[in-house]
């Protein structure tokens, strides 16, 4: 089909006149909040759901009260693994303000349930429809790329992926500071639905927040999907190969609505294909980091560690953590601005195999200054310790920094604006499903490693280390896979 200059000038102006749009600081405030809800409510129960599976007398054997917390804290991660796809194809049909409310009232109603639970099957229910519920987190960031351009999204988008670690922080310390008030604050809370209910307390704390964000929203939260349909049609007008390029994903609708397709279609398109596959490793390898950091930190000298105490492993998490927030806002926005997007993602990716190669080095060097008589680090060599742990630090939230860029090449690479959620919820399926298995598989395999004693008890870091060399490979391939698009 042909078109006349005068009419894809006027195309191409509309489309320019759509894509700029100002930035509202409401929206964007709202977005973050919303982001805080989800890491706040799944990790507040973390200091204190073992001792809550005790007074549920789930069982009688001490020994066995983790895995029945395990089974609590799974319950949460496979139901919303299950439920992210629905929601975002939920949004791309009725709106993402529909679909962020409901998720945001459900993950309040199934907060407060749990802290009324009074037997495991309860709690279970609860902490399971808390996930269902929070599988609209795909949802959000699809908003984030429907009010953004490339004027602001430089900043926006690591800003905006400062706010989950910001909750992962906050939960547990809610969970921490506000269980069992009954007992470690008898003048405030000497009542007896306290003690009736001991782990009532931080669960509504949480419930309260999430109630206020859902207040803000519902007044507040605009509907971003409306301006999907008309940037379909324009770009279909201005690129008429856009549909060969991409297998035919998209197909419009007699009335000139694009009928979003299934997941399996949507994953065919080569782009989406890699991004999936990329944001799983790019998942399993940062989250395997993040626990075994803490496993090498704690383990003992000779059992390949640091042997650390709690407030020095505390102290270590706190360095990270500034790191992590000063390459978000300082210096993320001016690489983005930069650098081709695909080629810093890539970047990100290849430095997670020098990032574990490091980290052993802290270990050999624990072990020839070790003090024979207490077993820990002599005082002469933990300034170099504390260097080499930032180094190491600094280097894996450059890696971090990878899911902010994986969120904008989703936003420049999806199918169709139309396909937007969906391809985010996708996207987000696969960084959750390596989420849920990488813990249990690095502290396995730590483990093993240090019972076995093969590669002198460093065998986890020759195995991160191809998965990490196997993670660049499918990095590179959506370095590949852009280059195609815009030669075509």
């Amino acid at each position: 089909m042909e078109y006349s200059t005068e009419e894809s000038n006027s195309e191409d102006q509309l489309l320019i006149t759509s894509e700029k749009q100002p930035l509202s600081r409401m929206q964007l405030a709202l977005l973050c909040f919303l982001r805080l809800l989800e890491p706040l409510s799944f990790t507040q129960i973390f200091p204190y759901i073992n001792e809550f599976m005790r007074d549920l007398n789930v069982t009688t054997d001490p020994s066995k009260i983790g895995f029945y917390s395990g089974l609590i804290e799974s319950s949460f991660a496979v139901c919303q693994l299950m439920s992210i796809y629905p929601w975002g194809f939920m949004s791309d049909m009725i709106g993402r303000r529909p679909v962020i409310l409901a998720g945001t009232v459900g993950l309040a109603i199934s907060t407060i349930l749990f802290g009324l639970s009074q037997n495991f099957q309860s709690a279970l229910a609860a902490r399971a429809l808390g996930g269902l519920f929070s599988g609209n987190v795909a949802v959000i960031p699809s908003v984030l790329c429907e009010i953004t351009d490339r004027s602001n999204q430089s900043f926006v988008f690591p800003f905006f992926g400062l706010w989950w670690p910001i909750g992962a922080i906050i939960g547990p310390l809610i969970g921490g500071a506000f269980s069992n008030p009954a007992t470690r604050y008898p003048r405030l809370f000497h009542y007896e639905f306290f003690r009736a209910y001991p782990y009532f307390l931080p669960c509504f704390v949480v419930f309260s927040v999430t109630a206020v964000c859902i207040f803000f929203t519902f007044f507040f939260l605009q509907e971003s999907l409306h301006r999907i349909p008309v940037l379909d049609v324009i770009t279909t007008a201005t690129t008429p190969t856009t549909t060969t390029a991409y297998n035919g994903v998209s197909q419009r609708k007699p009335d000139g609505v694009y009928q979003p397709q299934n997941s399996l279609e949507l994953f065919s398109v080569p782009i989406i294909r890699a991004i999936c596959l990329s944001g799983c490793a790019l998942s399993f390898i940062s989250t395997s980091f993040d626990v075994v950091f803490v496993l090498f930190c704690f383990s003992p000298i000779d059992l390949g560690g640091l042997g650390f105490s709690i407030s020095e492993i505390g102290v270590a998490l706190a360095i990270s953590g500034t790191i992590a927030a000063l390459l978000q806002l300082f210096f993320m926005p001016v690489l983005l601005c930069r650098f081709d997007h695909a080629r810093m993602y890539h970047f990100c990716v290849k430095i997670w195999p020098c990032t574990f190669i490091i980290l052993p080095s802290l270990n050999i060097l624990a072990r020839l200054h070790v003090d024979q008589g207490t077993g820990h680090l002599d005082a002469s060599i933990a300034p170099i310790i504390w260097t080499l742990i930032a180094m190491i630090s600094c280097l894996a939230r450059v890696g971090f920094l990878g899911y902010s860029i994986n969120m904008l090449l989703v936003k420049e690479y999806s199918p169709r604006p139309s396909l937007l959620g969906s391809t985010n919820a996708l996207v987000q399926f696969f960084i959750c499903l390596s989420r849920a298995v990488s813990p249990t598989f690095i502290s396995l395999t730590f483990t093993a490693s240090t019972d076995l004693k093969i590669f002198g008890g460093y065998t986890w870091v020759v195995i991160m280390v191809l998965i990490c060399l196997g993670s660049c490979s499918l990095s590179q391939k959506i370095v590949t896979e852009t280059d195609k698009l815009r030669h075509s």
